[in-house]
């Protein structure tokens, strides 16, 4: 087959990766790409946010299946615009991608079909939101309703703090014209993706994200700055609930409405002392989750896509490593504020020999033969292990072997997990 990926971020390199090692795959591209990715598939330069210019690489090149990394482009329409030239792509359409691009429109699915969420309200000024914040007091929940590369969402945990969040919010940070204000939900935090073919849902392995940029969630939240699979957090019947409960309702309700999701459901799940809610969807894989998942996936990736799109996962299984997985995220000093580009990254083959290392890449460029930082988040430095102590002990391993005095990290990843493995001895 020939195809094409859309992105240039870590969890596009570890698609790549994981694409690439397919046998059915005899062409494989990436637009943009990165220097990570540059390995695994030819990098083109093509603009993704040109549908056109997107569908004549398509045509000229043969292009049986082009797989849509990132979040902005479906929200933009393309599946829409490849399907219509005759172009399989994986992901969902316009209106589907919706629950990622509107947080209004996810919580009034959830509305409707009785999944199980925050009580919320929607306003489009920002006096009615900051009278609605002052009669409910705080931790509060804040969020701007359309795609703001997981920077969006303010939890509260003072009045004036949501306050503060609702003047940036309207005075246009984010490009938006509407602010979801939705209740606290305490609890656990764990990331659960299901591959949807518009009718049939197959969950994938459970992952836990750690959103806040310094050790001890602490810090402004992020993209992610690490993750770990499985997590202890999801036990089979918390599994089940969230199936049940959450998952297959959306791809019912989807359905129903005529604007049936194919793609990957990420759910941002809450675990609460009344079951586990959601508190968000997002409509690809999840960031740096999705590193951990292609680690640990044994299956061929490329069929999954295909039965997704083809409406064919009823008879669908995926097959997972036992082991554990973990990433760890390296980024510019100064993000998720300012930070600086362009500085130099040695000691990554060094770090590679650790055993079962990878690493992806997420934002580098390479010059001269040398591998540049090129955007806030710049590697994923992941390992598998038999427990995820293990696969911690060797991420850090391949971490403390890299030399980037401009880099960060946090140096406690997976440690919920860590301390679960010690606990039980």
């Amino acid at each position: 087959m020939h195809i094409l990926l859309l992105g240039s971020g870590g969890r596009e390199h570890a698609l790549a990766w994981k694409i690439a090692a397919s046998p059915l795959v005899t062409k494989f591209w990436c637009a943009p790409g990165n220097a990570g990715i540059a390995r695994e598939a030819e990098c083109v330069a093509l603009d993704v946010a040109d549908h056109a210019a997107v569908i004549d690489f398509c045509k000229t090149n043969a292009v049986e299946l082009v797989v849509v990394g990132p979040e902005t482009p479906l929200a933009a329409g393309i599946v829409d615009d490849l399907t219509a030239a005759g172009i399989k792509a994986f992901g969902p359409s316009k209106i589907p991608a919706q629950l990622e691009s509107s947080k209004g429109f996810t919580k009034a699915l959830c509305t409707e079909f009785g999944i199980p969420t925050g009580a919320y309200k929607r306003f489009t000024n920002a006096k009615d939101a900051r009278d609605y914040v002052q009669s409910q007091g705080a931790p509060i929940v804040v969020k701007a309703d359309g795609l703001a590369a997981g920077k969006g969402v303010v939890v509260a945990k003072t009045v004036r703090e949501a306050e503060d969040a609702i003047a940036m919010m309207f005075e246009g940070a984010f490009d938006d014209a509407e602010v979801v204000i939705e209740e606290f939900l305490p609890g656990r935090e764990i990331s659960f993706f299901a591959l949807c073919d518009g009718e049939t849902a197959i969950p994938l392995a459970s992952a836990q994200d750690h959103k806040r940029v310094f050790d001890h969630d602490v810090g402004p939240n992020t993209g992610g700055m690490g993750a770990y699979s499985p997590t202890p957090l999801v036990t089979p019947a918390i599994h089940d609930a969230i199936m049940a409960k959450i998952i297959l309702p959306t791809v019912s309700g989807m359905k129903q409405r005529g604007t049936p999701f194919r793609g990957i459901l990420y759910a941002g799940i809450m675990l609460t002392t009344q079951g586990p809610k959601l508190f968000e969807f997002n409509v690809r894989f999840g960031d740096p989750e999705c590193q951990v998942l292609m680690l640990r996936m044994m299956s061929d990736i490329v069929p999954a896509f295909l039965a997704a799109c083809d409406g064919q996962l009823k008879n669908f299984d995926l097959r997972w490593h036992p082991d554990s997985a973990l990433t760890v995220v390296m980024a510019a000093k100064g993000y998720p504020g300012d930070y600086q580009k362009g500085t130099r990254i040695d000691g990554l083959d060094d770090a590679a020999k650790v055993d079962t290392v990878e690493i992806f890449h997420a934002g580098t460029v390479e010059q001269d033969g040398a591998i540049l930082a090129n955007g806030g988040r710049v590697l994923n430095v992941c390992a598998l292990g038999k427990t995820v102590t293990e696969a911690q002990m060797r991420a850090y391993q391949a971490v403390d072997r890299i030399n980037w005095p401009e880099g960060f990290c946090r140096r406690d990843i997976g440690w919920q997990a860590v301390e679960a493995e010690k606990a039980k001895g």
